[in-house]
């Protein structure tokens, strides 16, 4: 009898011990949540990052601006490419089309 009565005390503490650390995490966990909202808490790290990398990016383009200048000429180029070549083409086939016209008649 001494014996479970001496296992019961172990396992009452062991109880109160683990009850303590939940109680402390509930503590923790209400603190830290009623500091922030949740989009501040998901978003927060998000934005942050954001906002370092348009910061770098800043000081590269400031860094490169010759660099920079020719990348965007180069993507305005590639999307101008069809109708500057119709310019091209317009021209060669309006003589190739008059002259075939003029050999029919």
């Amino acid at each position: 009898m001494a014996g479970s009565k001496q296992q019961l005390r172990e396992d009452r503490a062991i109880r109160d011990a683990a009850r303590a650390l939940v109680k402390a995490d509930m503590a923790h966990l209400k603190q830290d949540l009623s500091g922030k909202s949740l989009k501040d808490r998901m978003f927060g790290p998000v934005s942050e990052g954001a906002k370092d990398v348009l910061e770098r990016a800043g000081e590269a383009a400031d860094n490169n601006r010759g660099v920079l200048a020719a990348l965007v000429g180069a993507v305005v180029l590639w999307f101008a490419r069809n109708p500057i070549m119709e310019l091209f083409s317009d021209e060669d086939e309006d003589d190739g089309s008059e002259t075939e016209s003029l050999s029919e008649q």
